[in-house]
């Protein structure tokens, strides 16, 4: 009995393995002269685009076939045009990943206006990291504390792309569960454009993500007086001598129905800059693509190229974003009341 146990056993092993190898020789048969398309939904020099580039030139070595790829920018509408393409627009072959902001998730859980995609249905690759949302504020405005800003009336502008940005939500989200009273000017392509702006003095202040941030925008961070760009509150635990002291937005918004709010939103904080397929993606190449990603994210080259730009990395399997994306869509009532402030309409 036991041997006829370890010979089934050991066929199944057989059996499992000659699987993967059929997956593989099938991956590259169709990866081999073939190129992989990155869809980035913001403009060039933000941290979509700079972690993306960063993947990209990695990845290949980690696909059977080994197939070349080239990196594209979508910008528009705070990266929804990206997320509408990819969901109506791209042919399901494995070829062309798109890279948009995790927050369009939120967005659908709220019945946001121009959504035209259903999360659930995307074929998530994963993610190279999760995010530490934070908010700055340039030296000129002689503040830099959260105490400054919170005193400051209406007097900060704040640069932000679109709704389900954190440049447009976490403001607005500010001013609901923290009582300030923020201005945000919308409709820049991205934490690039932002930044000039900036530097021109057209803005004051900007939130994002600071695994971007202490990277893109160094020249800003390191700069003095007028011309600093000044962190005064944050979300994450971190040992980042830089923001790891400064006011927690759990700790300093009130209420626990508040605090349980802003904790539903930063969910989508769990997997930053996410890959994605189009729906009916094959599985054999959204796998191919998922190991590849994965096996990029541990790669020796990559991380060398990642701790040498400051980019801070960490594997979020395709599996994880789909278990994030499925607690955002099922927010409760009282928790999407709240939220209601960062969708510009109903969903048409």
């Amino acid at each position: 009995m036991k041997s006829r146990i370890i010979i089934l056993m050991v066929s199944l092993v057989a059996l499992n393995l000659l699987a993967v190898a059929i997956r593989n020789v099938a991956a590259d048969d169709f990866y081999k002269g073939k190129t992989i398309r990155f869809i980035v939904g913001y403009a060039p020099g933000g941290g979509y685009d700079t972690y993306t580039r960063a993947v990209a030139r990695h990845i290949s070595r980690h696909i059977p076939g080994n197939p070349s790829t080239v990196v594209e920018n979508m910008e528009g509408a705070g990266s929804l045009l990206a997320a509408n393409y990819m969901f109506n627009k791209v042919e399901p072959d494995g070829l062309t990943v798109g890279n948009f902001n995790s927050g369009m998730v939120t967005q659908q859980a709220l019945a946001a206006k121009g959504l035209r995609f259903d999360a659930r249905k995307f074929g998530w690759v994963g993610s190279p990291g999760k995010g530490w949302p934070t908010c700055m504020v340039m030296g000129f405005t002689g503040m830099k504390t959260l105490d400054d800003v919170m005193k400051s009336g209406d007097k900060l502008r704040f640069g932000g792309t679109r709704a389900g940005a954190s440049s447009d939500d976490l403001p607005k989200l500010m001013n609901t569960l923290m009582g300030t009273n923020l201005r945000v000017i919308s409709g820049y392509k991205g934490t690039g454009p932002i930044r000039v702006a900036l530097q021109s003095r057209e803005i004051n202040a900007l939130c994002s993500g600071w695994e971007s941030m202490r990277v893109t925008a160094r020249t800003l961070l390191d700069a003095s007086g007028d011309d600093k760009l000044i962190p005064f509150v944050f979300h994450g635990k971190v040992e980042d001598a830089e923001v790891k002291d400064l006011p927690q937005f759990t700790k300093v918004i009130k209420s626990e129905e508040n605090v349980a709010a802003f904790k539903a939103w930063v969910n989508q904080y769990e997997f930053q800059r996410p890959l994605m397929v189009p729906p009916k993606t094959p599985k054999d190449k959204l796998q191919a693509l998922r190991m590849g990603l994965q096996k990029t994210l541990t790669d020796r080259e990559f991380m060398a190229e990642a701790n040498k730009s400051k980019l801070v990395i960490e594997n979020v399997t395709g599996e994880d974003v789909e278990r994030s994306v499925e607690e955002i869509l099922t927010i409760s009532p009282a928790v999407k009341k709240k939220l209601l402030v960062l969708a510009p309409g109903k969903r048409e």
